[in-house]
């Protein structure tokens, strides 16, 4: 398997100061999307045939108002406006306002607000913040993942060694291409357990040791590169489903493991069924 470990360490301070700036877009994004939450709006479909809300959009708007006044020569990319600012920089921003709007429009709480801030295209710092139940996970590169919530839960995923006793979770089985899906059913066959939602929710939970497994594919970079970084700090992994790190130009599978020790063997588990 590839090599993990970061290949460049970023400054403390300016991590620090990062931080602040994702938890403050956080903070402008959550009374927003608290505010639509289960009222009655529309959603238009995008190119993609995902849906997309005034909600989606007036939080874009808010956290990239506070990152361009704060990191005015950092790029920015967001899943509503695209990309924005200095697209050379080292320093890329990337967001999701509402990360399972399908979950959103139809009065679920398990989206989420996702912020990425990567660094040469290596997620160093996410922030998943789910605005309905009041949760949030910060995770930044080197760091254990810090939670808090007032329903309770801490960081720890499971340690398990064997993919028996695991639980397996998956957006929508909408979301699995048609080369995906007798692979991601082979995967399914080795675990205890199989379920379905939860868009970035899902992660979080792994972080909190009740999911094991994720696995999916069509990702986009916004829909994962705040996620890394928790994952990580949480003791897991996430890889593609080769077992590589995750990039902006991959397939768009996405593999996270709570348990790393469960890498090799959720991997072979999910190669392509003609060359098992």
């Amino acid at each position: 398997m590839p090599d993990h470990h970061p290949s460049g360490a970023v400054p403390a301070e300016l991590l620090e100061a990062a931080r602040a700036v994702a938890l403050a877009c956080a903070d402008a994004a959550r009374p927003i999307v608290r505010r639509y939450f289960r009222e009655t709006i529309g959603a238009e479909m995008k190119g993609d045939d995902s849906p997309v809300t005034i909600a989606d959009r007036e939080a874009e708007q808010a956290m990239r108002a506070v990152i361009t006044k704060a990191f005015p020569a950092h790029d920015l990319l967001g899943e509503e406006y695209g990309s924005g600012a200095d697209a050379g920089s080292d320093w890329q921003w990337v967001l999701d306002p509402i990360d399972g709007t399908r979950a959103f429009i139809t009065g679920r709480p398990t989206f989420g607000t996702l912020i990425a801030l990567l660094h040469k295209g290596r997620p160093v710092l996410g922030v998943l913040d789910q605005p309905v139940l009041g949760e949030r996970w910060i995770g930044i590169e080197g760091r254990r993942t810090e939670f808090s919530s007032p329903i309770g839960g801490r960081i720890g995923p499971r340690a398990l060694r064997d993919l028996a006793a695991a639980e397996l979770s998956c957006t929508s089985p909408d979301i699995l291409s048609d080369d995906a899906k007798p692979r991601f059913a082979n995967l399914g066959r080795q675990v205890r357990r199989v379920s379905w939602g939860g868009d970035c929710y899902a992660y979080g939970l792994l972080a909190l040791g009740q999911i094991d497994v994720v696995a999916e594919c069509t990702m986009k970079v916004w829909d994962w590169a705040a996620l890394v970084p928790i994952v990580a700090g949480a003791g897991g992994i996430m890889t593609d489903w080769q077992g590589r790190p995750l990039d902006a130009s991959g397939d768009g599978t996405v593999l996270a493991l709570g348990d790393p020790a469960l890498l090799d063997t959720a991997v072979a588990a999910l190669a392509p069924l003609s060359s098992v």
